[in-house]
């Protein structure tokens, strides 16, 4: 009988976080993350700025320390281990290279530091056996760096200034500097951003290429979608410190969990609907077929479809699902970027051809090109406590409210509709201060994530667009605020 060998599909870890966070001044940079990285991947961080994958790289490189979770490597704690002790190395994106050394000492310049075992041993009083040390010979770091070099295709440049170097030439001698020391995880923050487009796109298939013949582990830091989606078997993307979503690109792209990575991965047409029933939504107010189920009945959703998923028809076409005029026809060099007013709704359409500013066309959409997704919130609501009978405590502004018979001190629960939160443009004639962190497009209005000085987020509907990070008031009417009295928790009262 022939012997079967079964092949194991499992993936072998090798760097481990389990509920990491980390705190400024009471702040979450990164929370409760948790995720694994495979041997051998090409793993990236993605998000905005300030969303906290630089941190959490930071972490794992060992210059940040966890406020709480733990970090392990090859299964190994490294959560208090220091970084020069960790298997990984750091490729910054300035590089951080010694302007006074030529590439060779560049690139040799951790191994004149470092220390390895020798091969002897000695026994000290107590009888403890213990291997010595020693640094690595001239010949040895020779051979070290000239391999390093080579790596990086880089080899005839030992003797050049390092000022002398473009950007991506720099950023090979910073990465060969990393490579030398033989680590098990490459860490890179940002190493493109210093170069221009054309040197990102070349650098990007080079990395590529550079991980298949390195064979070890590559973890990147990026605010560029294409960049993510282009170079990586997996991506992390993140949101105000939260892990959004692991996946590979296509699965990031195609099947996005939530609204955020819908906008910030490519272009999206996003729009809010109802889900009747399984197969069964509406948006820009026609039923359509899609392929989601195991959705409550009329249960509100996000829906979203990207701009090539959406066909052209002719007008008089049996098959349009809706009709609209052409508002504007852009070309984008490979594809025509087309705004389609559909009653109260502007929908973006690409095309590979042209279409007639104010032409009258139809619109086509296949089911499995609707991506379904629960609403994260359907109404702003906080815990909260009543100041007296028609004032409440909402982020640490008294708000008034409706008469109620709720004594001061009393715990409630507050709910205000996203279209009901009104913004001001000065901070000063709000109730509260915030700030905008982001803004998303719905078709017909905007929907804003608004982040109160205590750090509640506010969803807010508008008809306006406001930009990242400005400082705005906050105010709501008195009968627009829903109050409802709460028990208070055994727990939450100790």
């Amino acid at each position: 009988m022939a012997k079967i060998e079964i092949k194991s599909d499992k993936k072998e870890k090798v760097i481990e976080l389990k509920n990491v966070s980390k705190y400024y001044d009471d702040k979450p940079a990164v929370d409760n993350a948790s995720f694994s990285i495979n041997k051998g991947e090409f793993v990236t961080f993605l998000g905005p700025s300030g969303c906290g994958k630089t941190t959490t790289l930071r972490m794992i490189a060992g210059f940040e320390k966890p406020t709480s979770g733990k970090i392990f490597m090859d299964g190994k704690d490294i959560t208090d281990m220091p970084p020069h002790l960790r298997k990984v190395n750091t490729v910054f994106q300035r590089y951080a290279l010694f302007p006074h050394l030529n590439v060779f000492n560049n690139v040799a310049f951790g191994l004149k530091l470092k220390k390895i075992p020798s091969g002897q041993y000695i026994v000290d009083k107590n009888g403890t056996k213990y291997e010595k040390l020693r640094k690595y010979t001239k010949d040895e770091i020779k051979e070290k760096v000239s391999k390093a070099l080579k790596m990086v295709d880089f080899e005839d440049y030992e003797h050049r200034d390092v000022n002398s170097l473009s950007g991506g030439q720099q950023q090979r001698v910073a990465i060969a500097r990393a490579l030398v020391n033989d680590p098990e995880v490459l860490l890179l923050d940002e190493p493109l951003g210093a170069l221009d487009l054309k040197m990102r796109k070349d650098m990007q298939i080079e990395l590529m290429e550079m991980h298949k013949k390195l064979g070890i582990t590559f973890v990147y830091v990026t605010h560029d979608q294409e960049e993510a989606l282009t170079m990586s078997d997996t991506i992390i993307v993140m949101r105000h410190g939260l892990i959004q979503q692991i996946a590979s690109p296509k699965v990031i792209y195609d099947e996005p969990a939530n609204v955020f990575v819908a906008d910030f991965i490519g272009e999206s047409n996003i729009f809010s609907g109802i889900m009747h029933e399984d197969f069964k939504v509406e948006f820009l107010d026609h039923v359509f077929e899609c392929v989601d189920k195991g959705f409550k009945k009329n249960e509100l959703i996000d829906v979203v479809v990207r701009p090539e998923d959406i066909y052209i028809i002719p007008a008089d076409n049996a098959a349009a699902m809706k009709h609209g005029a052409v508002n504007t026809c852009v070309f984008k060099g490979d594809h025509y970027q087309i705004t389609v007013q559909v009653d109260e709704f502007e929908v973006v359409i690409h095309e590979t051809n042209g279409v007639e500013e104010g032409a009258e066309i139809g619109i086509f959409i296949k089911p499995f090109d609707i991506h379904i997704m629960p609403k994260a919130r359907i109404v702003n609501e906080i815990e909260t406590e009543m100041i007296d009978e028609q004032t409440v405590n909402i982020c640490d502004g008294s708000f008034e409210c409706m008469p109620t018979e709720l004594e001061a001190g009393t715990p409630v629960t507050v709910k205000i509709p996203f279209d009901k939160v009104v913004v001001h443009d000065d901070e000063e004639d709000g109730v509260i201060g915030a700030e905008v962190i982001n803004s998303i497009y719905k078709g017909s209005y905007y929907q804003c994530f608004i982040r109160a000085d205590n750090y509640y987020m506010f969803f807010v509907d508008t008809q306006d667009d406001w930009l990242k990070g400005d400082r705005v008031g906050l105010s709501v009417k008195p009968e627009d605020i829903q109050i409802e009295a709460r028990q208070i928790e055994e727990s939450e009262d100790r």
